[in-house]
C-alpha cells in the first residue's frame, strides 16, 4: 500500500472486519488492528499492496499459501483466521487481505533495536519457539522462505513477566514471486536471510529455513547480520561466493557448543546443514542442556509508536460537522492537529480569551419600557445597562478563565517519571508508555537485583519531563557467569571473554596437557555457568604442553606381554605395531620399538612383534619324522633321500638352514642323507 492510498480505517472487508487502526507497513503490506465483528473478537489484518490485485496469478497463489497456513495449528505460528478479496467502500482497486491471530507486542527486530545483541540464554529463549514453529510447518511439508526478525513476533503471554514468540507470514514470499510478480521489494528486504540456493536458483526447502535461522541466530547473539551491503546484489553475492563467519568471532564469550552449530546451520552446501528445523531444534536443546541453560523470560518490545494511532484515525470520530456560513459568522478558530502532539499544542499556543466558551450568543437590546414619545432615556436607566454590561463581562471573563484553567490543567504537557525500580522490562516499558514518556533500555550486570528487572531509571522516579521524553531504563543481567572457555583458548581469547561479563582473571598454576599447546587454557575454575559477583576471579589454568616421559626401557627380545606391562610400569601406553621378521629374535619377541629405546619418549609406544621361525634339528631323524617336524615349525622340506638306499639307511645327515636359525615362516629346509 502506498502513501497516498486513502486510509482504510473505518473499512468494513466483506462486511465483517472492520479495520481500525494501522499498525505496521511494509513494502508489500500493511498491518491493521481490526475486529471480526460477526465473533467479536480483535484480530490483525493484513492487507497487501493493491499493485498485487491485478496480478490473478499472484491472488491464486495468495489464496492457496493462506489455505495452507491455515492448516497449521501450533502454539508458535500465527494463526491464520481467514482470507479473502474485496474492495472497500472508496477505494479504486481490489483488496487482498488475510485474518490473522492478532499478538498484542512486538517483533524480534524491535527487540534488537531495543537491546542489540542478546544474552545467549535469551537468544535461545527466542529460537527455541522459532524452530519449534518451523519444525511443525517442515513436518507439515511447508516451508517458510522469508525467516527474519520482522516475522517473529513477541507478544504479551498473560504471565507476570515475558512473552510468547509466534512465526507469521507462512508461504506468503511465495505467492509475491508468483510470475510476472515484481517481487523486488521482498528481496530487498529479506536478502540478508536468503540462503545461497535461493539466490542462485530459486530453490527453498526445509534446509533453506534452517539457513535463515542460523542467520536469525547469528545476528541476536552478535547484534548484528553477517553481510551488508549497499544494494541487494552485493549481499546475495555474499551469502552465494562466502561461508558465514564464525558468530565467535564477533563474540569472543559465545560457547562453542553454539558457535559450532550456528556455523553448521550456515554452510553455503545444504547437505552440511541440519536437515529440517526438527533436527535443527533437537541440536538446539542438546547445547542448551551441554551448557546447563534454561528458558529465560522473553522481554515483549513494543512496536514503533505502539501507543500512538495516526491523526486522521483520532480525528475522524471527534470532529463535528460545522457549516461553512456558521464558521464564518461564529468565528471558530481552526482544529488543531489532533492526538497528544495536537492536543497539547493546542494547549500552549491558543489564548485562553479565544477559546469559545460555549454557542457564541448576540447581544439584544435590554427591553424599554413605557416612555412617552420623543421622551430621551432617563440617565439612571443607562448607567443601569452599563453596570449589567460589565457585570455580564465580568462573569464571562471568570467563566472563559476558569475554563481555560481547568483545560490547561488536564491537557498539561508535562508527565511524571514513575517508580520502576524492581520491576520487570516488560511493566517498565507499560509503565512508561502509560506515562507518555519514551523507553530506551540498556544492561548492566547486577548482584542484587534478578535478571530481566529494573535496576534504575535516568532521570530518577518523580522527575517532571516534557511527554515524548526519553527515559533510560537500566535492565539488570543478573549476576555475571563465567564464560563457557574451550579447551586450548589463547591467554588472550579467555582474558577478553571472562572480562566481557565483568570478572577479574587470575592465574593458577599451568599443567602438563596433551591435548592443549603450551600456553593456552586447559581449564578454568569455577566452571562454566557459575554466577559470580561483579568483579569476582576465575582462575585460568594454562597448559605447559606434554608431559615430558622417561627414555622408552629396552623391551626387546622379551615375550610381548611382559614388554607391554615393563612400559605400563615407565609411564607409557604401548599399542601393538604388528608382526614382522627378525632374523636374530624368536617367533613372540619383541623386534622392536618407535620411538626406539632408550630414546626421548611420548606416551604412546608402538610394539612389533617378531614372527621368526627357528628351525628345528632334524639331523639324525627317519626322513618321514624329519619331514613331519619341519612342516609342524612351518616350514616347507625339500627332501633328497629316505628312500632305503645307501645300504638301507634312512635317516637326515646334512639340513640347510642350519638348526636354530631364525628364518621366515615358509622357508624350505634342504635335508639330505648320506651321499646326498
Amino acid at each position: 500500500m502506498t502513501r497516498t492510498q486513502p486510509s482504510l480505517v473505518g473499512a468494513l472487508l466483506e462486511r465483517r472486519y472492520r479495520v481500525d487502526r494501522l499498525l505496521a507497513r511494509g513494502g508489500m503490506s500493511a498491518v491493521y488492528r481490526g475486529v471480526d465483528t460477526r465473533l467479536d473478537r480483535a484480530v490483525a489484518i493484513k492487507i497487501m499492496d493493491p499493485r498485487f490485485a491485478d496480478d490473478r496469478s499472484f491472488v491464486d497463489r495468495f489464496v492457496r499459501e493462506a489455505r495452507s497456513a491455515a492448516q497449521l495449528h501450533h502454539p508458535n505460528v500465527v494463526a491464520v483466521h481467514d482470507q479473502g478479496f474485496d474492495t472497500p467502500a472508496g477505494q479504486d482497486s481490489g483488496l487482498a487481505f488475510l485474518v490473522m491471530e492478532l499478538v498484542d507486542g512486538g517483533t524480534l527486530r524491535d527487540l534488537l533495536e531495543e537491546q542489540g545483541q542478546l544474552d545467549v540464554s535469551l537468544a535461545l529463549s527466542v529460537a527455541e519457539p522459532v524452530l519449534a514453529a518451523l519444525a511443525a510447518a517442515h513436518a507439515a511439508g511447508l516451508v517458510h522462505r522469508d525467516v527474519k526478525p520482522e516475522n517473529v513476533l513477541i507478544g504479551r503471554s498473560g504471565q507476570l513477566a515475558g512473552g510468547v514468540v509466534k512465526v507469521g507470514d507462512f508461504g506468503l514470499v511465495r505467492a509475491v514471486a508468483s510470475p510476472g510478480t515484481t517481487s523486488s521489494s521482498v528481496i530487498l528486504g529479506t536478502v540478508g536471510y536468503l540462503a545461497p540456493e535461493q539466490v542462485a536458483t530459486g530453490d527453498t526447502t526445509a534446509r533453506s529455513d534452517v539457513y535463515a535461522a542460523g542467520v536469525l541466530m547469528y545476528e541476536m547473539v552478535t547484534g548484528e547480520l553477517p553481510y551488508t551491503g549497499d544494494t541487494a546484489i552485493s549481499v546475495a553475492y555474499r551469502h552465494v561466493n562466502d561461508d558465514v563467519p564464525r558468530a565467535g568471532e564477533k563474540r569472543p564469550d559465545l560457547p562453542s557448543a553454539l558457535d559450532d552449530l550456528i556455523f553448521r546451520a550456515t554452510r553455503r552446501d545444504p547437505e552440511q546443514r541440519p536437515a529440517d528445523a526438527g533436527e535443527f531444534l533437537a541440536e538446539l536443546q542438546g547445547v542448551a542442556g551441554e551448557l546447563g541453560l534454561r528458558p529465560v523470560a522473553i522481554p515483549v518490545p513494543p512496536p514503533p509508536d505502539g501507543d500512538r494511532v495516526s491523526d486522521v484515525e483520532q480525528t475522524l470520530p471527534n470532529i463535528p460537522a460545522v457549516p461553512a456560513d456558521a464558521a464564518q459568522t461564529q468565528q471558530v478558530p481552526p482544529v488543531p492537529p489532533a492526538g497528544p502532539r495536537g492536543t497539547r499544542a493546542m494547549t500552549r499556543a491558543t489564548p485562553a480569551a479565544a477559546l469559545p466558551a460555549g454557542p457564541p450568543t448576540t447581544a439584544l437590546p435590554p427591553t424599554p419600557g413605557p416612555t412617552k414619545p420623543n421622551e430621551p432615556p432617563k440617565p439612571r436607566d443607562k448607567r443601569k445597562l452599563i453596570a449589567l454590561a460589565v457585570a455580564g463581562v465580568l462573569v464571562l471573563g471568570g467563566l472563559i478563565g476558569a475554563f481555560a484553567f481547568i483545560l490547561t490543567d488536564t491537557k498539561s504537557t508535562t508527565t511524571t517519571v514513575p517508580n520502576l525500580a524492581g520491576v520487570t522490562q516488560a511493566e517498565a516499558g507499560d509503565q512508561l508508555r502509560a506515562a507518555k514518556l519514551t523507553p530506551k533500555y540498556s544492561q548492566e550486570f547486577s548482584n542484587t537485583v534478578a535478571a530481566n528487572r529494573v535496576i534504575k531509571v535516568d532521570p530518577p522516579a518523580g522527575t517532571k519531563l516534557e511527554q515524548d521524553a526519553t527515559v533510560s531504563v537500566v535492565v539488570s543481567k543478573g549476576k555475571p557467569t563465567v564464560p563457557n572457555i574451550r579447551v586450548g583458548a589463547t591467554l588472550d581469547e579467555a582474558t577478553k571473554a571472562i572480562q566481557a561479563q565483568q570478572l577479574s582473571v587470575v592465574q593458577g598454576p599451568p599443567e602438563y596437557n596433551d591435548k592443549a599447546a603450551e600456553g593456552t587454557v586447559v581449564r578454568i575454575s569455577p566452571g562454566a555457568g557459575t554466577p559470580l559477583d561483579i568483579g569476582g576471579q576465575v582462575t585460568l589454568v594454562l597448559s605447559k604442553g606434554p608431559e615430558p616421559l622417561p627414555a622408552v626401557p629396552d623391551v626387546t627380545g622379551q615375550p610381548k606381554d611382559q614388554a607391554f606391562q615393563l612400559l605400563r610400569q615407565a609411564g607409557f601406553q604401548p599399542v601393538d605395531g604388528g608382526e614382522e621378521f627378525s632374523p636374530s629374535v624368536a617367533a613372540g619377541l619383541v623386534t622392536r620399538t618407535d620411538p626406539p629405546a632408550n630414546s626421548p619418549g611420548t606416551k604412546t609406544v608402538k610394539v612389533w612383534v617378531s614372527n621368526a621361525v627357528q628351525v628345528p634339528d632334524v639331523r639324525f631323524r627317519q626322513f618321514d619324522e624329519a619331514t613331519q617336524i619341519l612342516k609342524a615349525a612351518g616350514l616347507d622340506v625339500d627332501r633328497k633321500g629316505g628312500d632305503h638306499g645307501h645300504g638301507g639307511i634312512n635317516f637326515v645327515m646334512q639340513q640347510d638352514p642350519a638348526p636354530g636359525s631364525f628364518v621366515p615362516k615358509g622357508t624350505k629346509v634342504k635335508i639330505r642323507g648320506i651321499g646326498g
